[in-house]
């Protein structure tokens, strides 16, 4: 009897280990991101996220500074916003720890103006706007190289004012927050523009930059976390579902071109 009564509790005891075995487990993210287009994907694929158990809270932030704050510091679980040029030189500026998850996404950076409508209008002396930080003002200067406008040195590494070795229009560069430039264009010759804070700005990329990248540019933007943690279970669901079709669809519907899936 004794014998019979074990071997029944044994078999219930199992049963409600293979019971809860096969309870999906619940994780809580949060993420930091632009406001667009990273945080309205983010958005998108809630629900998708929720199927496999996690559910994701989103935090925009308006600036390229305290999303990596935020990781490194343990406020945010990952952040969506930059590119990996940027992430290696925050990491070696500021010591701090994050690491690329899962590339995403292209963003290609535009000049625009308002003033004209021909590269070759712009006239001599002109005043161009340029983002501030390291990684992107390089960049902003390589887009500036590709139609002419300046020869840029043939060193490796950050590019600075100094770097330009040609200079045929004698332009006057001024560089500003990121986030600023936007509201620069109606004042000056030419604004060189990331592209999630000029679809903030409701610019469309396609129709209105007077040039952009190409869209093989580097600069893939990523979900990046801290060091050590890029590798929990459910980063790397979020990471598999922002590589998905469904994921990819939504991007080329929405953006059409202005931002381009990268997997």
């Amino acid at each position: 009897m004794r014998k019979s009564w074990l071997v029944t509790l044994i078999a219930i005891v199992s049963l409600l280990a293979v019971a809860c075995g096969g309870k999906k487990e619940e994780s809580t993210l949060t993420v930091g991101a632009s406001q667009v287009p990273h945080a309205e994907i983010l958005e998108h694929i809630k629900p998708q996220l929720e199927k496999e158990g996690v559910k994701l809270s989103v935090k925009v932030f308006q600036d390229y500074v305290l999303p990596n704050k935020a990781v490194e510091e343990g406020q945010l679980d990952a952040n969506f916003f930059q590119h990996v040029p940027w992430l290696e030189t925050t990491n070696k500026e500021k010591g701090y720890h994050i690491a690329k998850v899962v590339g995403v996404h292209i963003e290609p950076m535009g000049a625009y103006s308002k003033k004209w409508k021909e590269v070759a209008q712009i006239p001599n002396g002109a005043t161009v706007t340029l983002p501030n930080d390291p990684s992107n003002f390089k960049r902003a200067l390589q887009l500036l190289e590709t139609k002419g406008l300046i020869k840029l040195d043939s060193s490796d590494g950050e590019k600075t004012l100094q770097s330009i070795k040609e200079n045929p229009k004698k332009l006057q560069f001024k560089q500003l927050e990121a986030a600023m430039l936007p509201r620069t264009i109606g004042e000056v010759d030419l604004a060189v523009i990331n592209t999630n804070y000029a679809l903030q700005a409701k610019l469309n990329p396609i129709k209105d930059a007077l040039f952009i990248e190409d869209k093989n540019s580097p600069y893939v933007n990523i979900l990046a976390a801290k060091q050590g943690n890029e590798n929990k279970e459910a980063l790397k669901k979020l990471a598999k579902v922002l590589n998905s079709p469904e994921v990819k669809k939504f991007i080329d519907e929405k953006y059409k071109g202005a931002v381009v899936a990268a997997f």
